[in-house]
């Protein structure tokens, strides 16, 4: 028995060495692009809001009443402005400003925002590329895990089959068969265990193994029971005269 429990404990040892590998940290999960598209359109609704009631107030330059009402609803989609820009506005409306040059200006930073969104958009689709593949890597390696575990296992049961068919093999020579016999078929069973888990009937041989096992136990304690009745109506029967 020592030497059966050197091979199920260095079959052991094998097992853990082979299966303590950490698996790698998922990163951090990009910015949903649900959540992406939701911020893109309500920046397209605000632009689009303002710019028509821009468009309205262009449109309108002799009529004050629609230049006051329009303005108002475009500067309700704005924050406020900040003092420098509001000046430099207002030097343009007094003669000083270059209104060409400031037309200019916010076409560029236009283009630079339209830019800056569209390589935005590409790294987010980038980044949940990348973050599907390493999902998916990490799955392959969960699934290396088990069955390195699996392996493992079936291994370590098939070293304790050996074990134990070496040893009967060897108690059935000098002991002789009715001690060494049984060992043997215990190394035998041992060695099938990994076939029989992996048997597609394996849940209903447990299930059946359970139900039998459960069987002989209640025809045991019933046999046991009706015996002690009768060991006591035995004892309590008054001896002939």
């Amino acid at each position: 028995m020592r030497l059966l429990l050197v091979i199920a404990l260095a079959a052991l040892a094998g097992c853990k060495s082979s299966t303590d590998a950490p698996l790698p940290k998922q990163p951090d999960a990009p910015t949903s692009p649900t959540n992406l598209a939701k911020l893109d359109d309500g920046i397209d609704t605000r632009s689009n809001k303002v710019a028509a009631s821009v468009t309205i107030v262009k449109e309108n330059a002799t009529r004050p009443e629609v230049v006051k009402a329009e303005s108002d609803v475009a500067l309700s989609f704005l924050p406020a402005p900040s003092e420098s820009e509001l000046a430099l506005a207002r030097q343009r409306v007094a003669g000083n400003g270059d209104y060409a040059a400031a037309a200019k200006f916010g076409s560029k930073v236009l283009a630079q925002i339209t830019e800056a969104r569209t390589k935005m958009e590409a790294d987010q689709k980038e980044a949940k590329r990348v973050s599907d593949l390493k999902d998916a890597r990490i799955k392959e390696l969960q699934a290396e895990v088990e069955r390195v575990k699996k392996d493992s296992m079936s291994q370590t049961w098939t070293l304790v089959g050996a074990g134990l068919a070496v040893i009967g093999a060897l108690t059935t020579a000098f002991m002789g068969p009715k001690i060494g016999v049984p060992l043997l078929l215990c190394g035998a069973f041992c060695g099938s265990i990994p076939f029989i888990i992996d048997s597609p009937y394996f849940e209903y041989i447990a299930a059946g193994t359970l139900l039998v096992c459960s069987g002989l136990g209640l025809w045991w304690l019933a046999d046991k029971v009706r015996d002690s009745v009768r060991s006591n109506d035995h004892d309590q029967t008054p001896p002939k005269e």
